[in-house]
């Protein structure tokens, strides 16, 4: 039940950062974004960088100094692995990777 839960949850976040359940309004050409649409995403995006520096300061700032910049794919790679021993959420892990590497 509990597993069922969390990855209902999981699915959840991840469909809505993606924007899955974003709803095109009536009369809008697909593939085209309004104004407020992208001002909406540019808000969605900073609050996402945010809330991923939140966490870094909050699980990885004992240990680690400011982040050092490295490619997507090994940062991805030092996050999984950091997951592990710090205890990370799944939530916090996508944050943390998500700030590290924008």
């Amino acid at each position: 039940m509990k597993v069922n839960a969390a990855i209902l949850i999981a699915v959840l976040v991840a469909a809505t950062a993606g924007g899955v359940f974003a709803v095109p309004k009536p009369g809008t050409p697909r593939g085209s974004h309004s104004a407020s649409s992208s001002s909406s995403a540019n808000s969605n995006e900073t609050d996402l960088r945010i809330a991923g520096e939140q966490a870094f300061h909050t699980n990885c700032n004992r240990c680690h100094m400011a982040p050092h910049k490295f490619p997507p794919r090994m940062m991805a790679t030092i996050v999984r692995h950091m997951r592990v021993r710090a205890t990370l959420t799944d939530q916090d892990m996508r944050l943390i990777l998500r700030y590290m590497t924008q």
